[in-house]
């Protein structure tokens, strides 16, 4: 099948993990022919076209701008019946909203995306909620929970996120790594990449780790660099918070980084203690791949992939709890490299692309295949595991 994923392209995160993801493995589904459909210049459409897969541009494309809107779907409708497309799939709220009509008067087969909680309140999701999709894909249960806010009754399936492992990387990259950033060779590193919203749980894990600013041999990496001026303010308040607890110079701010599986290959405990749910949560995936045990709190989609052979969860905004769990693995290098052993068969069992992969082709194919005989009574069901 040859299948248009549709996207903003203006920032990156998990959507765009994703998205770089089903490019850069899709010879391990020969099924599905992936191609993406873009408004915005940037990251995504660089490492697209980097991984080889067609990238068609809309053009910046803005809400409060009717003609921009009107120009975007003009040239989506000549792509659609200029290439023979077999399904499309908008991520997010902001494309279905925006292209879904224009696939829908396409007669393309239509697949929306949910990769986020949903109340179905906001006027984006009202909005989107115009131009019901032939079939939902939620990146987690947690997500799948609110998809009738949006689309009671749509047919649906829950497939988690394919999810590659890293680069294999040598003691010699982390001992190097290390250095570079000022950090001892024999220190036990927490460390956090994540974009920088505040529901991510910086300043929790900050407080955490003030509790702990007695207790030797550890430093903390954050990685993650400003989209927005509302996230280069909460960097600024990181920033000071950390000097206030008087961890300032054990708390290393990174930036956004381009090198995520040295960062994670070269640290020893990974923490993201959300005070919101995640709907899933590639990054401790990612994490969990590269042999770190993964701290967190127990809300969202981290309960689905966090358990007691790979990790801790701490009850959201347990400071206290946080702590102790850092504590514990900062101080007990058994019990850390005990966690580190399980943790990348974990991933793997969760996110193997080529399994994940095959599931998304068959949740297509069962849909929108010619032959696929139409379902007489919408089916919810779990492709995950």
């Amino acid at each position: 099948m040859r299948v248009l994923h549709i996207a903003a392209g203006n920032l990156y995160g998990g959507v765009e993990t994703l998205l770089v993801t089903l490019a850069r493995c899709r010879a391990l589904c020969p099924a599905m022919e992936p191609e993406f459909a873009l408004c915005f210049e940037g990251r995504l459409s660089s490492e697209l076209r980097a991984a080889g897969v067609p990238v068609h541009m809309l053009g910046q494309t803005r809400v409060r701008r009717p003609d921009s809107i009107w120009r975007a779907r003009r040239r989506l409708s000549a792509l659609l019946v200029g290439r023979a497309f077999d399904a499309a799939i908008c991520h997010m709220a902001w494309p279905q909203a925006i292209f879904a009509p224009v696939v829908r008067a396409a007669a393309l087969p239509l697949a929306f995306w949910l990769h986020d909680a949903t109340g179905g309140r906001h006027w984006l999701e009202r909005w989107a909620r115009r131009t019901r999709p032939d079939l939902a894909l939620c990146n987690s249960r947690f997500t799948a929970t609110g998809l009738d806010n949006l689309y009671p009754g749509v047919p649906s399936e829950i497939i988690y996120c394919p999810v590659a492992p890293g680069p294999p990387c040598g003691s010699g990259a982390r001992a190097g790594l290390r250095a570079e950033l000022n950090t001892a060779a024999d220190a036990a590193v927490i460390v956090q990449v994540s974009r920088l919203e505040e529901w991510k749980g910086h300043r929790l894990l900050l407080q955490a780790l003030g509790r702990l600013r007695e207790v030797p041999g550890w430093t903390c990496w954050i990685a993650g660099g400003a989209q927005r001026a509302h996230e280069a303010r909460y960097l600024e308040k990181l920033k000071l918070l950390s000097s206030e607890l008087g961890i300032g110079g054990r708390v290393r701010f990174l930036g956004q980084r381009s090198d995520v599986p040295r960062l994670l290959a070269a640290a020893d405990i990974f923490c993201q203690p959300n005070s919101g749910p995640e709907p899933f949560g590639i990054a401790f995936i990612e994490a969990l791949y590269a042999g770190l045990p993964v701290v967190s709190t127990a809300i969202g989609g981290a309960l689905e992939i966090i358990d007691d052979t790979c990790g801790i969860l701490v009850k959201a905004g347990d400071i206290d709890g946080l702590a102790r769990a850092l504590g514990k693995l900062v101080e007990d290098t058994g019990a850390r490299l005990q966690l580190a052993g399980c943790a990348p068969g974990r991933a793997h069992a969760l996110c193997e692309p080529a399994h994940q992969l095959a599931r998304l082709a068959a949740a297509l194919e069962q849909r929108f295949a010619p032959s696929a005989a139409p379902a007489e009574v919408p089916t919810r069901s779990v492709c995950a595991l």
